[in-house]
């Protein structure tokens, strides 16, 4: 926050809007607070003390949002229901974590575009399972998205390498890593693989069963019928679709990036750039090759 307002920005804005099971928005009420959960995570303090806002559009209700449109070949039905608040902001940075996810397998920069949505999208989202993976690529099309978004920045000194979003084990690396980038492709392909690398030096006993759920389909479309239940109702539940899992051994399993680089112009090169020098070579030199496209 101090970093952008040296670099001449007049107001910071810190935003976000919390899972159903927390919060929940529909047009006649609200039920739960993001701001309550930021401030209980400290993140609150932290946002303002260096001079930034808060901004929480479930407080603004059902109407503090506008439809917007992703690319043509979409997988979605409807348009996307963003906050209005993006309409009047000049530039978006968006701060995703480098964590596994119950659902998906991972969530990093394109997942967390959910945090914009509001209740009905999320709805459609969860609801379609089949192409939940190719949806959260699409959301990233939205044209206020490809206009404003200018920095993707992950703090991956910690990840969540199990179960997911909010527990599991918290791998704690002797290096850590901040990865940031313009593009949004790009900064997932590494943090896809950062969280890989530090996977797979997991034990066999660190990641079995309940320990590293999306491991299990049954689980995970479970699950997702949960989510869609608290969303929607029972009626939705029964009427899912089943979300299907991949196995993520390399970052090209992942069904997220496959449609990312059908819709976003293909697979971008990736230069790793030690901003510091202060990433071991070998660590490097590893990440390079799970992010270089195969022949």
């Amino acid at each position: 926050v101090e970093l952008l307002k040296e670099k001449g920005a007049g107001k910071v804005i810190v935003s976000d809007m919390s899972g159903v099971e927390h919060v929940k928005l529909s047009r006649e009420n609200l039920k739960g607070s993001s701001r309550e959960l930021m401030k209980k995570s400290g993140m609150a303090k932290a946002a303002l003390e260096a001079g930034a806002e808060l901004y929480f559009p479930e407080e603004e209700g059902w109407n503090a949002f506008f439809e917007d449109e992703p690319v043509d070949s979409t997988h979605w039905n409807k348009g996307i229901m963003m906050p209005t608040i993006l309409r009047e902001t000049d530039h978006i940075i968006l701060m995703p974590r480098c964590s596994r996810h119950i659902l998906l397998g991972s969530t990093l920069g394109m997942k967390n575009a959910v945090g914009y949505w509001r209740t009905d999208s999320r709805l459609e989202y969860h609801k379609y399972a089949s192409t939940i993976q190719e949806k959260t690529a699409d959301a990233n099309t939205v044209k206020t998205l490809r206009d404003k978004q200018r920095l993707v920045l992950t703090v991956g000194t910690k990840i969540l390498t199990t179960f997911g979003p909010d527990k599991g084990f918290v791998m704690r690396p002797e290096t850590g890593l901040v990865i940031a980038s313009e593009n949004i492709v790009a900064h997932d392909m590494v943090s896809l693989a950062w969280l890989l690398k530090n996977r797979f030096g997991m034990s066999e006993e660190e990641v079995k069963g309940s320990k590293d759920p999306y491991k299990k389909q049954f689980i995970v479309s479970t699950a997702n019928r949960v989510v869609v239940k608290l969303l929607g109702g029972f009626g939705d539940a029964l009427g899912a679709q089943k979300l299907v899992r991949n196995d993520l051994n390399s970052i090209w399993d992942d069904r997220v990036l496959n449609r990312a680089y059908e819709v976003f112009g293909g697979v971008p090169k990736v230069d790793l750039v030690d901003i510091e020098d202060s990433v071991p070579r070998d660590m490097k030199k590893q990440l390079s090759e799970m992010v270089s496209k195969p022949n």
